[in-house]
């Protein structure tokens, strides 16, 4: 009778080595996550601080300013405020309410418009029309303000909010249809089909369809126009002469020489005027980052 032997079984496991380097933290890449986190940091700090340093000068006096102008104020007295707002700011306030809000209702209703005939409407030229709006994108602010000047004085339009309302629609629609554009395309032609199919005709689809779709892109526009009409300053100074109808930035510069050494009530005016577009972008930053991403990714 023969025996068998029977070999001992060992148990099919991995090598040593390949499970201690896959239980092994990877070094490089949590220290490359900390690097970041500390440049986000830093960059917040560096936005941040200079706003907060503005309005806090703003609850001082300017012999408390050049006295130590880090220190935080004594008291939360809302005096310069009242004051600058008071001295004109409320003008200039009001006017660049009125451009900015005119201006870019009519910017989004062109661009929106535009960017759907270019992307869903099967129009003749439709690559080479979206070319050449697009060469708008390159004219620069500067090389256009003579000629510009020269246009409003000979159609009467110099030195009103119309010309300047003009002036900005026209310079900022190129930016505004390609931002647009470049979203629609990423909308399925089947939703338009299917509208048109239903009996809607283009102006329906546009209205009914395409805008409520679009919602983000366009607060993405939105706010990207209003932070330049907002901000805007060549072409207020230029197009703008009398003082009762000046923007903010236009206006802010005449305050200061009026001012002279006030410089709190400076500050504080200066806070009136960052202070909608810090609550605007606050607002819609939800949206504006989600137009921006799906927009440009296309």
């Amino acid at each position: 009778m023969s025996s068998v032997t029977m070999k001992p079984t060992t148990p099919n496991t991995r090598p040593r080595g390949a499970a201690q380097a896959k239980r092994r933290p990877d070094y490089l890449s949590i220290v490359a996550r900390y690097l970041v986190r500390i440049l986000l940091v830093v960059m917040s700090i560096g936005v941040l601080y200079p706003l907060f340093w503005m309005f806090s000068s703003a609850f001082k006096t300017s012999a408390e300013i050049f006295a130590d102008p880090w220190a935080l104020p004594n008291t939360l007295s809302f005096e310069n405020y009242v004051k600058a707002w008071n001295q004109g700011v409320v003008a200039y306030f009001a006017n660049s309410v009125i451009i900015t809000v005119i201006s870019l209702a009519i910017t989004l209703l062109l661009g929106a418009a535009a960017a759907y005939a270019l992307t869903k409407l099967n129009l003749p030229f439709s690559k080479t029309v979206t070319f050449l709006i697009l060469g708008g994108l390159m004219v620069s602010p500067t090389m256009i303000l003579v000629p510009l000047f020269q246009l409003l004085q000979t159609v009467g339009l110099y030195n009103t909010h119309a010309g300047l309302i003009i002036v900005y629609v026209a310079y900022r629609l190129p930016f505004t249809i390609f931002l647009i554009r470049a979203y629609m395309l990423t909308l399925s032609d089947e939703v338009v089909e299917a509208a048109r199919i239903d009996g809607a005709n283009s102006l329906q689809i546009f209205l009914r369809v395409i805008i409520p779709l679009c919602k983000p892109v366009l607060a993405s526009a939105g706010l990207v126009y209003v932070l330049f009409a907002w901000n805007e300053f060549p072409f207020a100074l230029v197009f703008l002469n009398d003082t009762d109808l000046k923007t903010l930035p236009v206006g802010l510069l005449d305050f200061r020489s009026t001012l002279q050494t006030d410089w709190s009530v400076l500050f504080a005016g200066l806070g009136i005027a960052s202070l909608p577009m810090i609550i605007a972008f606050a607002i819609g930053q939800r949206y504006f980052i989600r137009g921006l991403s799906e927009g440009m990714g296309k």
